[in-house]
């Protein structure tokens, strides 16, 4: 037997993704989206509302940062979600957050985080807020990556947003192969 809940915007993991913009002045900015992914190839889509500042400040830079929120940090990922940069211009330093300018856009890289896709806007769409954004760099701190330099998943402890009990959930557990287990049902 199932239960039905009718229209939900529920899903499994959620990501918490915290986007950098800079602003007018060349601070930085940063909210929390809680709808996004991956889109295309080399692509990820993120829900911004057009009323946010992040959103304005995409389309005038026609750059962004999706930096992946982590269990270290579910604090300043949850404040940066809920005090819009609209009302306080200290948004960002009051989150605790420092940036660093990402090399390849015109966009902020949040130090702190573990993992941040760098892109260049591609598209926007007014109606739904829905933003897409060409992938032109992956980068991720040192103490995040394996012994062979690749980025360890256990160590990213990337957090999910839990939209039925409004909690964040830490990533980690080893649940399978991808590409591998499958076989034993050829």
């Amino acid at each position: 037997m199932r239960k039905n809940f009718g229209v939900q915007t529920w899903l499994y993991p959620m990501p918490v993704l915290i986007i950098g913009t800079y602003n007018d002045d060349g601070s930085p900015n940063v909210m929390n989206a809680a709808w996004g992914g991956i889109h295309d190839t080399n692509q990820v889509g993120v829900c911004i509302d057009v009323g946010h500042k992040t959103s304005r400040n995409i389309l005038v830079r026609k750059c962004f940062t999706v930096n992946v929120g982590d269990a270290a940090h579910v604090v300043a990922c949850d404040y940066v979600g809920i005090v819009s940069g609209n009302n306080d211009a200290g948004k960002f330093e009051k989150s605790g957050f420092h940036a660093v300018m990402s090399e390849v856009v015109d966009a902020p890289v949040i130090e702190e985080l573990p993992l941040c896709l760098e892109c260049r806007l591609v598209s926007h769409d007014p109606s739904s807020g829905y933003t897409v954004g060409e992938i032109v760099n992956v980068s991720a701190p040192e103490r995040v990556l394996d012994e062979n330099g690749n980025i360890d998943p256990a160590k990213v402890e990337a957090i999910t947003f839990d939209p039925v009990h409004h909690k964040y959930l830490k990533l980690g557990e080893v649940a399978g192969t991808a590409f591998k287990d499958g076989n034993a049902l050829k």
